[in-house]
């Protein structure tokens, strides 16, 4: 499985969320046992990160998750508090998402791309 190219626009300060099946040879994959998760950089040798999506597997059967940004803090499965889109500068960013298992026994990357991130005005 090769990763999807999408490139996403986010305001910065909203909720920013979407949905995804996962397929392989056109058949939604069983994402039982697997996570999620996903970061922003201002570019791809960045090291510092600019923001965390959130990865939720919403009906693994049939291969569906949420790639969440929210706009206030939150708290990802490592009880780690991360930063919304309110903090995340407007600009252009890189990212992508993975799935994996258990000590990333298994890591694919199921999409990646650019995103902006548009400038708030109502503060």
């Amino acid at each position: 499985m090769s990763a999807a190219t999408y490139n996403l626009f986010i305001d910065q300060g909203s909720d920013f969320a979407v949905d995804l099946v996962i397929k392989e040879s056109g058949t939604a994959k069983n994402l039982s046992n697997y996570s999620g998760r996903g970061q922003l950089r201002s570019s791809h040798t960045a090291t510092v990160i600019a923001g965390y999506f959130k990865v939720t597997i919403t009906n693994a059967a049939n291969g569906s998750l949420k790639v969440e940004l929210p706009n206030g803090d939150w708290t990802d499965s490592s009880n780690i508090t991360r930063s919304g889109s309110k903090d995340i500068p407007a600009g252009q960013y890189v990212y992508d998402i993975e799935i994996f298992t258990s000590a990333d026994a298994v890591v694919k990357r199921i999409i990646q791309g650019s995103a902006t991130i548009n400038p708030e005005v109502t503060r």
